[in-house]
Order: structure tokens, then C-alpha cells, then sequence
């Protein structure tokens, strides 16, 4: 038998699998398709997907939802370039949808997108690639990452792609960018604005608005200006607004012109050849808002400058601004008060505004619900009214002062400065200033005195220190808790917002009431703390200083140790001792109501007769039960009346000047416990004394005229205090040791020939060793008592 031999195998067909034309029929057969290793399956299902988004918004949601975003993304980046080119058409389209938006932002897909707009790319990709990117930009975020990533520079390159949708698209993004300062420079620093100008030329209009709301925000940086400057970027604006065929384009380009002529080299180049001319011709002709908003917008700029503001005046352009207040569109009464404000600067302005009858018309701009008008309104009436007492007068006349009032109350801290500085230079006019106080303004400034915004304090300080200059101004701004906000102001680093609350305590400190309610807020202190930094210090903190001690004599005597001739005590004069610099000085109110303690006796200065002309009512409402608390009042004193009633009876009747410090001296004497001898001193208990009548009245605040044993401090106090109730003059100065004495001038000797007296000599009065006595100063009995330590 033959043995069974196995066959060969058959050699394998080498022809390749012919390819099957395919139909994709549903959008999730075709997104399936995108993961395919075939390059001709992904042209295809790319372009399918392209075709199926590009038919509305539910199909881009719907490939969105069939995870068509990340797929696409990934192919961008693929090595075949029809591959590239379907897939951004294919994402482009989707980027356009919100929700496809939203998810791009999560899949960093920036960096991949900015990489293919190189110029080695093809066109296609460069419009769907800026398609994509343009709903990005809008995002803060998706900003940063387009700038981080470089692609700024890219899409300044493709400013100049032959194809329009590519222009259109790429300053899409910049315009979005450009809205943030930082990509603004880098726009300039990347040579951005050649390529801009050149697209104002563009055969599209939408290019070329795009262009120029760019450049309107590139231009406000002053190194772009002076750029779009070198690079004719005025001669190319000036052909748009000479084309009324370009009519659709004039506001925007007047917007960006009027960025530009802020500088002074601009406003050159705009005033030659008459485009200045023609600029105010856009005032008032063709008669379109936008366009006339725009074009006033244009004169405020050129109108920052001095010499522009002198040229503007030649064109007689503030007759054309009063034209435009009547205006009925609120943007162009807006930007006309801005105008108006700018030209306000000059005063020849200021007056052909009023004549022309302007005033009323900004007046009325103040009523406006629209906020914006308003601060503009409040801008113009507070440059008008500078230094100009007619513009003054004319706001008053058309009742501008009592709408600024309402202002002060408004949200807007510009407003109200503005509102500020305009009553203020109003006030300067006694019957306008009674007015503005009559319709509450005191009241109203109270809140702004609170702001810590540093140009509407200088205002509203300002604007104080011009009111309260009377007794009833100050009262109210006491009675509005407006002291407190004032005197907090002293802690201000602002060297104008200090020297302004300065002046204004220096004119509150004009009353009583209210410098005593100052310094108890602690202005003394800080006025002093003020006083001693070099850079603080000023003639304005000092001259506050000197008003506050002046209208509180207690104070300055316990501060400075002196109260001159002039410094007249009146009933409520306290001697609280010598206080330390930076201590507050306690009201007599305050040192009333401590326990009584072991420091030395405050004495009080109490001579009214009758304490309260309403007294039955007053002490039925002081009674046990009653609701509310007894007021404090001072003790009554009925032995210093009885002393002031003696003095005037026997000194007023004596006619030499001399005897009549001799005898004050002697009546002060005896009530206080006669003479006393030097070598003595030391045996005259009136420490005891006075012990004994704190601890009787269980206060530390003693009448003066209760006290029957006193030294030096208290009769020279006593002696002030009769010498001025019965129209002497005498000093009241503190030493050292409980010592204190009285300075008096006397004239010596007959009169002269020509009926004239010889010079007056100072003398001190003796009140404690030989009563009536007058020392000559600067002589050895007089300062011996004066400075040597009691025994």
C-alpha cells in the first residue's frame, strides 16, 4: 500500500479588500466613526457632522450629547490636513452654541486651536479656528488662557488674511481681549495698530466697526495714541467723517478720536486744515444723538488743555454746548455737561456760558433720574461757580441750591462732591449761604463727613468751613452729631482734608457749646499730637488749636497756665490744675459725677443769680418718680454773687485806677482768710480747709465762693474773676506749687501836655502777704513769691 501523502496548502490571494462605499444614517453612527483609524472615514464624518450642525442650534445640542466635542478635538491636531480642516469646520460650527461653549471651556482645548493659527495653516482653519475662539474670548478665563497661550500675536497676523472671514473673526477675539488694560498695551507692543487702521479701508462694514470699537479701547492707552498718531491714524478718520457714505461709521470714529485729542500734539494735528471746523460741525449737523454725543465727547477731550480750551473759545463753541443742553437725548446732555465742564476752566467760557443762558439749562440736568446726567450736571455747575460769584448768583436765581441740597444725600460719592463744591462756592455770598443753610444743608453733609472717599471729603470739608460760620450753623452741626465725623477727620493722612477740618473747628470752635463738645471728642489731643509731628503740623492745625483754648478758657488755662486780660471768666470757669499734654480735659458735667477722691479740689466759677427761670417746673420734673433723669446743673454759689455784688458797689465808685486794684485786692484777701505772713504760711490750714469741704458737699468740684481759707492759686483766681465782672483787666497766670498771679496794667503819673497818659507798667498784685499791694515785674518782690515752694 502506498503511504498517504498530505497536499501543500494553497498560496494566500494577495489582492486588498476593495472598499465599501458607506452611508452613514444616524448623527451617532457617524460621531462613532470619529475614533476610526481610517483617514478617508474621518474626512467624511467630519464633513457629515459639519453639514448636520451648521442646520440649528437641537443638532449642534444633539452631537454635543453624543460625545462628538472630545473626539473633535483630539482630530484637530491630526497629521492629515483634510482631517484638520473637517474637524475645526466641524467644531467651529458647534463652538457657536452655548452649551457646546460651556463644555469646551473644560476640555483645554485653547492651546491646540491657538497652535494652528500659524501662517502655514490652511485659510479654512484660520476661519473656523477664530470661529471657535470668538464665543471663548468672551470669558474671563478662556482670556487669560488665548493671552497666556500667545495667541495675541497670531491674531494680529491674521488681521491681514486676504479673507474677510478671518479678519472678521480674529478682531472679534481682540476686541474681546482689549477690554482687559493688560492685553490693551500688548496689543500696542505687538505692532497691532498698522493692521487696525488698515481694516477701517475694509469693503465690509462690519469689519470696519469692529476696527474701530478696537482701537476705541487700544487708544485710551497714551503710548497707542501717539502711535495711531505716527501711523495717520487721524487722516484716516478724518476720511471716514468727510465720507457721508460712511455715515453708519462717524459715532464710532468720533468716539476714538475723542480718546485721542486728550493730548495736546492731537489736538495740533485736528486743528489744521479745519478739521476742527469740521469736527463742530458734527455739534449740530446731520442732527443724529449718537453722533452728537460722540462728537461733544470729542470737544470735552480737546478741551483738557488750557491753549485747546483758548482755541475752542475763538470757535465761539460754548453758543453751540447751550444749544445741545436742550436736547432731548439724555446721552447728549450727558457728554454736553462733561463739555461744559471742561470749557469751565476758562473764564471767559464760564461768563459767555452764563450770557448765553446756560446755567438754567445744567440746572435742570440736576433734576434728571438718569445718574450719570446728574454727576455730569453737578461737574459743569461746580466749575461754573469757581471763583465766579455771577455763576454763583445765576444757580441761585434758577434754584440750583436747593436740588444740590437733595445731592448731598445721593449714593454717588462723585455727585455729592461735586454738589459739595458747588454749595460751597455759593455760600461765599451772606444771603445765598442762609438760604442753602435754610434748606437743610448742615444736616445733609453730616453723612458725607463719614465717607472715606478722599476727594468728597476735601469737598464736603470745604464746603463746612464756608457754612458754619454763624451761631446757628454751628449749633445744628451739633445737634446733627456732625462734631464727632469732623473732629475724626483730624486723623486724616490727606494733608487737604486735614488742613479743610482745621478750618472748619477753627470756625466751630467760634461757640462755646460746640468746643466744648469737640474736645470732648478728643480734638485737643490730637490737635496737639498734630502740632508736634514736623510733617502733620501746619498754620492750620495751630490756628485750631489757639480757637479751641481761646472759646474754652478752663481748657487753656489748664493747657497754657494763662489767661490773658482779654480772656474774659464767665460762669462755668473751672480750675481742674495743670494737665499733661495728650490728656483729655474732663468737662465739669464729668468731674461732677466722680466720687470724691484725693486729688486736689476743682473750683468753680458760679455768679448767675438765678440758676433757673423755670424752676417749679424743673423741680417737678425732678422728682422722685418722674421719667426722666435730673439734668446736672452747678451748685449754686451765693457767696461769690454777695463778693461780686460788693465789688461793684466799692470799687466802681473810686475813680483812681490804682486804688482800685488795691482795694479788689483787699476784699479778695479777706474773704479768702485775711494776710497771712511768709514766715506763718506754713501754719495757714487751707489744705484741711479744703478736705473738709469735699468731703461736706461729697464732691470734688467746690464753689469758689465758699472756700475761706485760700493761697495763691485761689485768690488770684478770685481776683480774675471779680476784676472781670466789673471791667478790669487783669492776667491770671499759674506757677509752680499751688502759686498763681494776677498781671495789671496801670497807668502812673498826671497826663501829659497834649492830654495823653504816660506809658502804662505792668504790675503784680499782691493778695496773700500785704494785700493790695502792686509789685513791679521783673523785680525781686515779685518773683520771689512767685516761684518759691511753700513751707
Amino acid at each position: 500500500m502506498g503511504k498517504k501523502v498530505k497536499k501543500d496548502n494553497e498560496t494566500p490571494c494577495k489582492e486588498t479588500f476593495e472598499a465599501l462605499p458607506f452611508e452613514g444614517k444616524t448623527p451617532a453612527t457617524v460621531v462613532l466613526l470619529l475614533s476610526s483609524p481610517e483617514e478617508d472615514i474621518l474626512i467624511k464624518a467630519c464633513e457629515a457632522l459639519h453639514i448636520f450642525a451648521e442646520k440649528g442650534d437641537e443638532n449642534k445640542v444633539s452631537l454635543l450629547d453624543l460625545g462628538a466635542l472630545e473626539p473633535l478635538c483630539q482630530l484637530i491636531t491630526h497629521n492629515n490636513k483634510l482631517v484638520r480642516r473637517n474637524a475645526f469646520m466641524a467644531l467651529g460650527i458647534m463652538a457657536i452654541n452655548g452649551d457646546v461653549k460651556k463644555a469646551l471651556k473644560k476640555m483645554n482645548v485653547i492651546p491646540s486651536i491657538i497652535h494652528k493659527l500659524s501662517l502655514e495653516e490652511d485659510t479654512v482653519v484660520h476661519e473656523y479656528a477664530t470661529l471657535c475662539l470668538a464665543p471663548l474670548s468672551l470669558d474671563f478665563v478662556c482670556k487669560v488662557q488665548i493671552f497666556d497661550n500667545k495667541g495675541l500675536p497670531s491674531l494680529i497676523q491674521l488681521l491681514s488674511s486676504p479673507d474677510p472671514d478671518v479678519q472678521k473673526n480674529s478682531l472679534e477675539i481682540i476686541f474681546n481681549l482689549v477690554q482687559d488694560y493688560q492685553c490693551r498695551l500688548a496689543v500696542h507692543e505687538l505692532g497691532g495698530i498698522p493692521p487696525l487702521l488698515e481694516l477701517l479701508k475694509s469693503d465690509f462694514p462690519v469689519i470696519q466697526h469692529l476696527a474701530l470699537e478696537t482701537l476705541q479701547n487700544v487708544t485710551t492707552d497714551k503710548d497707542s495714541r501717539s502711535t495711531f498718531r505716527e501711523d495717520q491714524g487721524f487722516d484716516k478718520l478724518m476720511d471716514i467723517l468727510n465720507n457721508t457714505d460712511c455715515s453708519d461709521l462717524h459715532a464710532e470714529a468720533l468716539r476714538v478720536l475723542a480718546n485721542c485729542l486728550s493730548d495736546s500734539e492731537s489736538v495740533q494735528l485736528i486743528h489744521k486744515d479745519g478739521r476742527l471746523t469740521r469736527l463742530m460741525d458734527f455739534l449740530v449737523n446731520p442732527n443724529i444723538p449718537e453722533i452728537q454725543s460722540s462728537a461733544v465727547k470729542c470737544i470735552a477731550g480737546v478741551a483738557q488743555i488750557s491753549e485747546n480750551r483758548i482755541l475752542l473759545h475763538e470757535l465761539n463753541v460754548e453758543k453751540v454746548l447751550v444749544e445741545l443742553l436742550s436736547e432731548a437725548d439724555i446721552g447728549v446732555k450727558t457728554s454736553t455737561c462733561q463739555a461744559v465742564a471742561a470749557m469751565s476752566f476758562h473764564l471767559a467760557s464760564q461768563h459767555r456760558i452764563r450770557d448765553q443762558g446756560g446755567i438754567p439749562a445744567v440746572v435742570q440736568g440736576l433734576s434728571s433720574e438718569n445718574l450719570k446726567l446728574r454727576e455730569a450736571a453737578t461737574q459743569a455747575l461746580s466749575n461754573l461757580t469757581h471763583s465766579n460769584h455771577l455763576n454763583a448768583s445765576a444757580v441761585y436765581e434758577a434754584g440750583g441750591h436747593q436740588i444740590l441740597v437733595q445731592q448731598l444725600y445721593g449714593s454717588c460719592s462723585r455727585t455729592v462732591a461735586n454738589a459739595a463744591a458747588t454749595l460751597g462756592h455759593m455760600a461765599g455770598q451772606e444771603g445765598i449761604r442762609c438760604s442753602i443753610l435754610s434748606h437743610g444743608a448742615i444736616q445733609a453733609l453730616v453723612e458725607p463727613l463719614k465717607s472715606t472717599d478722599t476727594r468728597l471729603l476735601i469737598r464736603t470739608t470745604q464746603c463746612l468751613a464756608v457754612l458754619a460760620c454763624d451761631t446757628e450753623a454751628r449749633a445744628e452741626l451739633q445737634s446733627a452729631g456732625g462734631l464727632q465725623p469732623l473732629v475724626n477727620l483730624l486723623r486724616s493722612n490727606d494733608k487737604e482734608i486735614l488742613h479743610n477740618a482745621c478750618l472748619a473747628i477753627t470756625l466751630c470752635a467760634s461757640d462755646v457749646p460746640t468746643t466744648v463738645e469737640m474736645c470732648k471728642f478728643g480734638a485737643l489731643e490730637m490737635l496737639q499730637e498734630i502740632n508736634q509731628s514736623v510733617n502733620r503740623s501746619s498754620s492750620f492745625s495751630k490756628m485750631a488749636m489757639i480757637s479751641l483754648i481761646n472759646c474754652n478758657l478752663p481748657v487753656k488755662y489748664s493747657l497754657t497756665g494763662h489767661l490773658a486780660s482779654t480772656d474774659i471768666i464767665s460762669d462755668g470757669f473751672y480750675d481742674a490744675g495743670k494737665v499733661p499734654a495728650g490728656q483729655r480735659i474732663l468737662t465739669l458735667e464729668e468731674l461732677s459725677r466722680q466720687p470724691v477722691n484725693q486729688h486736689r479740689p476743682i473750683i468753680v466759677v458760679n455768679t448767675t443769680e438765678e440758676q433757673n427761670k423755670d424752676g417749679d417746673k424743673q423741680k417737678d420734673e425732678s422728682q422722685p418718680g418722674s421719667p426722666t433723669q435730673k439734668p446736672w446743673k452747678m451748685m449754686d454759689d451765693v457767696s461769690l454773687q454777695v463778693l461780686v455784688i460788693e465789688a461793684k458797689k466799692s470799687i466802681l465808685r473810686m475813680n483812681d485806677e490804682r486804688e482800685k486794684y488795691a482795694a479788689l485786692a483787699r476784699l479778695v484777701s479777706e474773704a479768702m482768710g485775711g494776710a497771712v505772713e511768709k514766715e506763718k504760711l506754713h501754719k495757714f490750714s487751707w489744705v484741711l480747709h479744703l478736705s473738709e469741704l469735699k468731703f461736706q458737699l461729697q464732691s470734688n468740684v467746690i464753689p469758689m465762693g465758699l472756700i475761706r481759707r485760700g493761697i495763691y492759686s485761689h485768690r488770684a483766681l478770685l481776683f480774675k474773676c471779680l476784676a472781670d465782672c466789673v471791667g478790669m483787666s487783669s492776667t491770671l497766670v499759674r506757677g509752680e506749687y499751688d502759686r498763681a498771679w494776677n498781671e495789671v496794667l496801670v497807668f502812673s503819673g498826671n497826663p501829659s501836655g497834649n492830654g495823653r497818659y504816660l506809658q502804662p507798667a505792668r504790675f503784680i498784685v499782691d493778695l496773700m502777704h500785704q494785700p493790695g499791694s502792686l509789685l513791679a515785674t521783673n523785680t525781686p518782690a515779685a518773683v520771689k513769691p512767685a516761684v518759691s515752694h511753700p513751707l
